[in-house]
């Protein structure tokens, strides 16, 4: 084998070490900062209400029941903005540190698509999406789509909401 081809392969290998490389450190950008979007670039704060998330198919669409009244806010009571108090106006919240969430929440502990809170039957339950560190509804982890009643703790990362009428 020649010198020449000898420097190419070592050359070639080096390079595709490096592609390996970058692909990982992407991937790794992009699932701990999601996709970087100007329109939700706000300073101020570490969890951020986005009212043009666009609703997700994982679930069908809730049946409400006229009987029941449901949870109208979501307060935050114990994290990054302790006291913040969000209205519940849609049939869904999706929750997770992506720019496409409607409650956005960055932390370590937060997944890009973490859980989905959602209008179901007249009551609000929530599913998590297959985070790696869970949903947990009053310190029990979720793993099918769970009712959450009013004024029980519901973690996710290091914030802990709950619902209120």
């Amino acid at each position: 084998m020649s010198e020449l081809t000898l420097f190419i392969l070592r050359f070639g290998f080096l390079a595709l070490m490096w592609v390996f490389v970058f692909a990982i450190v992407f991937a790794l950008r992009s699932d701990l900062f999601g996709h970087y979007t100007r329109k939700n670039d706000r300073a101020g704060g570490d969890i951020t209400l986005n009212p043009d998330a666009k609703s997700s198919p994982f679930m069908p669409p809730a049946e409400t029941t006229a009987a029941k009244v449901p949870a109208r806010m979501l307060v935050i009571t114990a994290g990054a903005r302790e006291g913040l108090e969000i209205p519940l106006e849609g049939e869904q919240l999706t929750i997770g540190r992506s720019a496409q969430s409607g409650l956005v929440i960055r932390d370590e502990y937060t997944s890009t698509n973490h859980a989905r809170l959602q209008l179901w039957n007249g009551d609000w339950v929530i599913q998590d999406l297959g985070s790696t560190n869970g949903t947990f509804v009053n310190n029990q982890r979720v793993s099918v789509p769970t009712p959450v009643p009013l004024n029980t703790p519901v973690s996710i990362g290091s914030t802990i909401f709950e619902l209120r009428s």
